[in-house]
């Protein structure tokens, strides 16, 4: 799914309905009418609510919202933040549709008599006040508005985005603007909507009849949804053998680092891969072997320290072991011992296969990345920011500052697919175009939840050949799906990393059901707004 810019946005609208014949009073009238949706699916819902309109679009989304949930039976107050007079177009025409009329709020004084100090009091607010086409900082009536919003101890639900947000901003927001606790936005994302941490709980995007092709984007961002992950995870034909589903190689784990590689081997089966075999260090198998009956284990010659040694590549050893394989996942556990970072870059330049590199493999690249320039096999390098740092030769801080620009950067430079781990895991493609995960929680920040990741993404390519940009989003998607479904049964500190293994299932189940929903939802989508 694009993420476009407010301009865009308004562009989309406007091809929507003059190319299109989709009437804007329509637009309008399916974009509150999902906000009221929205608020009505609550599992607790607010005996009353208010909802504060100012005179522009937004303003007229909110009047919607007032008369549809009105229609609900619900208790509905609504504040007008401007004279009448001053509402034009189509959200003249909703204000007049809406009966009974608004409180209208012109002034300071105004805002703190009693009918409008009524409606912020409500068990629920609606901040339908400035949408994406504002341009903060937000001054006068409004801004008072809005800080009476934020001091209102109940839940509030954003129409578009929070009132005195920058909607092309991609860092968190700073200044005046609605702290919400769910944002209903339309058609496609914003910068804000997914870099902004505009809500507590979910964002939820909403079609409100633009067709696809009215949509166009300059930004060069995406967002995952279920929707890019489920023909990787369609049901398998009835013929199918554990042959038709790939052989992934994992080549890694040292001495005190063995679960590192069997948490990776073992994650590529449970994406699916027909086969999973574990290279090891000699002295290290035994550990692997015993981590799950499925993986399969090649033992490599080992240093003194027990890590795998440049001994390994001797005699055709390591070329026998890819033969028949889908994939080489290289990396987890592997160390930074010398000779073994000697092994790992002679065996990237050797190798044939599809390769993804991870962890201590990407490590040994420090100081010459451009050793892991492959044009002609596909390449996927999934560095932490610590790791990415190491590869471009700058500090993790500058990583953190312009993490877009850099994934996007590297991968063109490496052609590599490039994932950038972190909250909003960002992954690059070889033309730079840029895609943003929203799932995922702070529970997997502990150790070895990257060597899941890694061995998802192998056994997805292992699966899907041709599809290598495909079996990487699907990764990182499901990766984080399964981390909120371990959080919310184990807790975030409570978890670890094979709590993920074991929330995989459902993890495919959830991912299957919500491609099904014309929405995108994401955020906290689990939490309900807790009403008086």
């Amino acid at each position: 799914m694009e993420i476009v810019s407010a301009a865009e946005m308004r562009e989309i609208d406007r091809v929507t309905t003059q190319r299109f014949g989709v009437r804007s009073l329509t637009l309008m009238e399916n974009a509150g009418t999902a906000v009221a949706d929205f608020i009505r699916s609550q599992n607790r819902p607010a005996k009353t609510i208010g909802i504060i309109c100012g005179k522009g679009n937004n303003g007229g989304d909110g009047f919607v919202v007032a008369r549809k949930l009105r229609e609900a039976g619900r208790e509905v107050q609504v504040v007008l933040l401007a004279d009448p007079a001053e509402v034009q177009g189509d959200a003249r025409e909703m204000l007049e549709r809406l009966e009974p009329r608004p409180v209208m709020v012109r002034s300071r004084e105004e805002l703190s008599a009693e009918k409008a100090r009524t409606a912020f009091a409500s068990a629920l607010l609606v901040d339908a006040i400035l949408g994406t086409g504002f341009r903060p900082p937000v001054s006068g009536l409004y801004a008072e508005a809005i800080a009476r919003i934020n001091a209102a101890s109940v839940p509030v639900v954003a129409v578009d985005i929070p009132s005195g947000a920058d909607a092309d901003q991609m860092a968190a927001q700073t200044g005046l603007f609605t702290r919400a606790h769910a944002v209903v936005t339309f058609t496609r994302p914003r910068p804000a909507h997914v870099f902004g941490e505009l809500a507590d709980g979910p964002t939820v995007i909403v079609p409100i009849g633009s067709p696809p092709e009215a949509v166009s984007s300059s930004l060069n961002l995406n967002l995952i949804t279920p929707r890019e992950v489920l023909p990787l995870i369609a049901p398998r034909r009835r013929d199918a053998n554990k042959g038709n589903f790939g052989h992934v190689l994992v080549v890694g784990g040292s001495l005190g680092k063995a679960g590192a590689a069997a948490m990776a081997a073992m994650a590529a089966l449970r994406v699916g891969a027909g086969l999973s075999t574990v290279a090891t260090a000699k002295s290290v198998l035994p550990t692997v072997a015993a981590f799950h009956a499925e993986l399969m284990t090649e033992a490599l010659a080992e240093t003194e320290s027990g890590t795998i040694s440049l001994r390994a590549l001797e005699y055709g050893r390591m070329d026998a072991l890819v033969k028949g394989k889908a994939v080489l996942a290289l990396g987890p556990g592997i160390s930074r011992e010398g000779e073994t970072q000697d092994f790992v870059r002679t065996l990237v330049a050797r190798s044939s296969l599809p390769l993804l590199v991870d962890a201590d493999g990407l490590n040994a690249f420090e100081g010459c990345s451009h050793e892991l320039y492959r044009r002609r096999y596909p390449l996927v390098i999934t560095p932490h920011p610590g790791e990415m740092a190491r590869l471009c030769g700058c500090s993790v801080e500058e990583i953190l500052r312009d993490r877009i620009s850099l994934a996007r950067t590297f991968a063109r430079e490496h052609q590599a697919i490039t994932v950038l781990k972190g909250h909003r895991t960002l992954v690059a493609d070889r033309s730079a175009q840029l895609w943003v995960n929203t799932t995922g929680n702070p529970g997997m920040a502990t150790g070895g939840t990257g060597d899941i990741l890694t061995g998802m993404v192998a056994g997805f390519m292992a699966q899907n050949r041709d599809r290598p940009l495909e079996a990487v989003l699907a990764a990182v998607y499901l990766h984080g799906v399964a981390g909120d479904i371990a959080s919310e049964k184990m807790g975030e500190q409570p978890m670890v990393a094979t709590d993920l293994l074991a929330a995989m299932p459902q993890a495919f189940r959830q991912v299957r059901h919500a491609a099904g929903d014309e929405r995108v939802v994401f955020g906290e989508t689990g939490a309900q707004l807790s009403a008086k």
